[in-house]
């Protein structure tokens, strides 16, 4: 079977859709992943066959990265304006007639955009993919809105308020990507009913111990666990980064992935100070907020890329910016994490990470300063309760196998059939 996978976003929003395809390509099926340029490499890496989506994460995410629920609308816009500088190149990407020489699509863009009209012109089955939580329920607003008490109601409207202006804001693009496969434009309200009604198939690669599964859920939706990729199997790592962890006591790690930061310098210091004052070693993960760039004391290591998965268990704890894979890497990884939430749905993670008891409270990285992070820190890093929970949840996430689930699932759908028609 041949598969397309669409996947946009930051390295966080991608990469666990790169491991998804591996593992699909292990079980005998050919894939294709529809992505930014800057990670052809990653999904070449993983063996799979590259449709190029211009644009690169970093340059979108530089504009857009300070928004949150308290400013939602103005960081809707900005992404609107990111975005719609490259309709014409999306419509091209979208349109190109070698993505329908397919057996079923697989997307992780919001709003179903593009994949699921692909899907309706090749006449193949459509699977809708995520690692946060998109769809619609009464027991929590969609993760970009405040959580008002206002009840199921408001819940259930901030999704179809999503769906609605992500679909509006590239309605021009889709509809152009429409007529270029022969299918009539889209309803002015999108697909939305449409997918609620047909019950598309929707699979999330988080893990069933960390996101609860709201009442309201129908059995199409599918939580199998995280997707990652096995990057520390040819891990050599560096002599200077074993000598620092032989030279004394478990470090802290801190890093905010694909989150830039303005001022690295005086964000490095913070962490500098933070470190020291909390009596804890810490390793610095550059990331794009560029941070340890000066000066460091002997107590705290930078480092580039180091693999997740073989880097975390070595730590007292895990300071993080919250997204979804590095959430799920903290959590598997079996010690206690401190969410430092810069936009979107990672305050959500920040705060499941605190109920679930295996770490502080989220700091927003706006409120960031020495003596709260310093703090939490140090609760992080030395609360013997929360280690022992944490370690608990890590061997409970680290059982799931959330590849060969979804995988399963897929096959499932693929003997199924389409839900639409072919186009004529």
């Amino acid at each position: 079977m041949h598969i397309t996978i669409l996947a946009l976003g930051s390295r966080g929003d991608v990469q666990p859709l790169v491991a998804l395809g591996k593992g699909l390509k292990q079980a005998g099926h050919e894939v294709r992943l529809a992505t930014f340029e800057n990670f052809a490499q990653l999904v070449m890496g993983a063996g799979l066959d590259y449709h190029k989506v211009p644009g690169n994460s970093q340059d979108i995410l530089d504009g857009v990265v300070g928004f949150s629920e308290d400013d939602l609308f103005s960081g809707m816009t900005d992404i609107s304006v990111a975005f719609s500088s490259l309709i014409d190149e999306y419509v091209e990407a979208f349109s190109s007639p070698h993505l329908l020489k397919t057996d079923l699509v697989i997307n992780q863009l919001p709003s179903n955009l593009f994949g699921w009209d692909i899907a309706e012109a090749a006449g193949v089955p459509y699977i809708s993919a995520a690692v946060i939580p998109l769809t619609e329920t009464a027991d929590f607003p969609l993760l970009l809105f405040p959580s008002l008490p206002l009840g199921g109601g408001y819940y259930r409207f901030t999704y179809r308020l999503s769906n609605f202006v992500g679909e509006r804001m590239l309605s021009s693009a889709v509809d152009q990507v429409r007529q270029r496969f022969g299918l009539p434009s889209q309803p002015f309200w999108g697909h939305y009913s449409q997918l609620q009604e047909q019950k598309v198939p929707v699979l999330y690669g988080i893990s069933p111990a960390v996101l609860p599964r709201p009442a309201d859920w129908g059995e199409h939706i599918h939580i199998v666990g995280y997707w990652s990729l096995d990057d520390a199997a040819d891990f050599n790592p560096p002599d200077d980064l074993l000598a620092f962890l032989d030279a004394g006591p478990a470090p802290v790690f801190i890093g905010f992935g694909s989150m830039p930061v303005q001022d690295p310098e005086s964000t490095t210091r913070i962490l500098i100070d933070a470190l020291e004052k909390s009596g804890q070693r810490g390793i610095l993960s550059r990331g794009w907020a560029a941070i340890g760039a000066e000066a460091l004391p002997d107590s705290i290591h930078v480092v580039d890329y180091v693999p997740y998965s073989w880097l975390f268990p070595r730590m007292a704890a895990v300071v993080h910016h919250g997204g979804s894979g590095t959430t799920g890497a903290a959590l598997g990884s079996g010690v206690p994490s401190l969410v430092v939430a810069f936009v979107g749905d990672q305050p959500y993670w920040g705060a499941r990470t605190r109920d679930l008891g295996v770490g502080p409270g989220p700091i927003r990285f706006r409120d960031l300063d020495v003596d709260r992070l310093a703090y939490a820190i140090r609760i992080a890093a030395t609360h013997p309760g929360m280690r022992e929970r944490a370690a608990a949840l890590g061997e409970k996430i680290r059982a799931e196998d959330g590849i060969s689930a979804a995988v399963e699932v897929i096959e499932q759908v693929a003997e199924r059939g389409p839900l639409q028609p072919k186009a004529n």
